[in-house]
């Protein structure tokens, strides 16, 4: 047992492997100072001293900082992790490593109510009528919904994880089409917005967004750190987990809630950022294994680290124009899909 690093605190237990505690100490390093390169750099770049005299209040580059780069970081470490945990919890619940939240329509169930909510409760200076907290309400709402009709008309005296891919395939491509059908119908001053929103961008974070995510995702992201080893139980098979005392369909939905939640959270501010849920569990598996105390604040590390640096680029690469973050997820993501769809055939 020298090898493991166990913590024991009333009824919760943890056992990781110490290679594993230093590779997420190592990018939780990372995670920070990528953090901090991204409130240094932009259309104009500061040094740290300018960063660090910020937080007090002082420097002439204070407002850039702190009122524009720190909650965009915020938000696309915040999304990128609930990505990531959304998509590693989707592929141990359907046991099928090609599974994301966006891939499966879980996202596009979130972007349907998220820009239902943007696109008809919006005055003519995209002011919403109603409270902020409502987006990401929304967006959860738009993935239950979507998650529970996929899981429901899975259902054939258990559920397959082929069909539940199969159905959320279907359930991806209706909800793509009714988001543009609500953009359609919607406001033209909104449409563009709208757009961008799909495809997946920071732009135009704040602080009012950043207060309504946080705590949502420090729920969701703390249940889903103290039941992961439910997620190791059920990969051994049904029979196991009811030996163990389990109900493996009551467990399953569980986590297909928790796994819509996250994906709902991660969609609301940043939009439809594609292929983060699919790219950050694989690696994680790759560097610490299948255990998911390990795998998944991995998971949630990489995925704010991919979100984080893929909106630097686009902020950077053609300034002072701005790309969406979406756009270079996409690009990495999609070929790492045709890769993992050639070798699962092989």
């Amino acid at each position: 047992m020298k090898h493991y690093f166990s913590v024991r605190c009333g009824w919760f237990s943890v056992m990781m492997d110490k290679k594993a505690v230093w590779i997420i100490s190592s990018f939780a390093v990372l995670t920070g100072l990528v953090f901090t390169f991204g409130l240094m750099i932009g259309e104009t770049p500061v040094s740290l001293p300018e960063v660090i005299q910020a937080f007090f209040g002082r420097g002439e580059n204070a407002f850039v900082i702190l009122t524009l780069r720190f909650p965009r970081i915020l938000i696309a470490m915040m999304s990128g992790a609930a990505l990531a945990l959304s998509g590693a919890i989707l592929q141990a619940v359907i046991r099928n490593p090609l599974a994301s939240p966006d891939i499966i329509g879980v996202t596009g169930g979130a972007s349907v109510g998220a820009v239902g909510v943007i696109t008809f409760f919006s005055d003519w200076s995209s002011n919403l009528s109603i409270h902020l907290f409502w987006v990401p309400f929304a967006a959860f709402i738009g993935a239950s919904v979507v998650g529970a009709l996929i899981y429901l008309l899975s259902w054939n005296r258990g559920v397959s994880p082929l069909r539940l891919v199969l159905m959320g395939i279907g359930f991806y491509t209706a909800t793509q089409a009714l988001t543009n059908l609500i953009i359609l119908f919607g406001p033209v001053f909104h449409a563009s917005q709208s757009k961008m929103w799909i495809t997946g961008t920071v732009y135009g974070s704040n602080w009012d967004q950043v207060a309504v995510l946080w705590p949502w995702l420090l729920l969701l992201i703390s249940v889903a750190l103290l039941f992961a080893r439910h997620l190791n139980s059920g990969q051994l098979g049904e029979e196991v987990v009811k030996g163990l005392g389990g109900n493996s369909d009551r467990i399953r939905i569980g986590f297909l809630l928790l796994s819509t939640g996250l994906a709902g959270s991660g969609v609301a501010f940043a939009g439809g950022i594609s292929f983060v849920g699919l790219i950050a569990p694989h690696l994680a598996r790759r560097l610490v294994g299948a255990s998911y105390g390990a795998m998944l604040p991995l998971s949630g590390l990489l995925g704010a680290v991919f979100v984080m640096v893929a909106d630097i680029i686009g902020r950077t690469v053609l300034a002072p124009a701005e790309t969406p973050a979406g756009v270079f997820t996409a690009v990495i993501g999609a070929p790492y899909f045709i890769y993992l769809l050639i070798r699962q055939r092989r």
